[in-house]
């Protein structure tokens, strides 16, 4: 392997210790190697064009391609794929786990056949909450553990009161811990320009970062951005993808 810049063999990480100078990748594109940092800077301008190209052809072989489920994902006790439907599946506050409501409505004719006397999450088997001072108490537990689904909904319920700064600040969060729904959140945030200003570069990396995770509103969105730029063949190739979750 050779230094792009200044010719040199260099060698990988396993071949430090034979004597071989330690390769260094460009960090956008991969296709390059260089034997130092100042190899690096010096060959930057020649490639800089071509690390952009390979860096958006990467992007959108990522971007196109279909996860295996939803941003919803199983349900935890039958392994369905959770129906986009929000009102076929019910979200334990215990665990915060999403159940589809047949699971969900099963446990409970277990317990009323077997007579238990009190319900209890058919996931985790937490106590069901009786009083809302409950419920807030495992949200708060959930938070502290970095769930990001509670931190999600911690800022949906801020952003509902009108509290836009704390809203962005729970989406964040949840979005650095991988959650597609708080990216979906943060488009929004970034286009209504609530708690933020009114980016559409962020908007649209956070729509392609939720895509990316599954959620089919993102996509349908890029569709239609797309669509409105007049780059109609990427809008279709967003929408074909979208129609898959239908």
């Amino acid at each position: 392997m050779h230094c792009a810049s200044c010719g040199s063999i260099t060698g990988t990480e396993s071949d430090v210790d034979i004597g071989n100078i330690k390769s260094k990748q460009c960090d956008g594109c991969d296709l390059q190697h260089y034997c130092s940092m100042k190899c690096q800077d010096a060959h930057r301008s020649r490639h800089q064009q071509e690390c952009k190209s390979r860096a958006a052809e990467t992007r959108d072989n990522i971007l196109f391609r279909q996860p295996e489920s939803s941003h919803l994902g199983e349900c935890p006790i039958c392994i369905l794929p959770l129906p986009l439907d929000t009102k076929k599946s019910m979200m334990q506050s215990c665990c915060t786990k999403l159940i589809c409501i047949g699971c969900y409505y099963a446990g409970i004719k277990c317990e009323v056949g077997e007579k238990l006397g009190k319900r209890s999450c058919p996931f985790c088997r937490q106590p069901e909450p009786k009083a809302d001072v409950e419920i807030e108490g495992y949200k708060t537990r959930r938070m502290e553990v970095n769930d990001p689904v509670a931190i999600r909904e911690a800022g949906k319920r801020c952003y509902h009161q009108g509290d836009y700064e704390s809203a962005f600040k729970y989406f964040s969060k949840a979005a650095e811990l991988s959650d597609a729904e708080a990216h979906y959140c943060l488009s929004f945030l970034y286009r209504e320009g609530n708690g933020v200003g009114r980016e559409v570069a962020k908007r649209l990396q956070h729509l392609e970062d939720a895509a990316i995770g599954g959620h089919p509103k993102a996509r349908h969105n890029l569709g239609v951005y797309e669509v409105n730029r007049g780059r109609i063949e990427r809008g279709v190739k967003h929408f074909i993808r979208c129609q898959e979750w239908a």
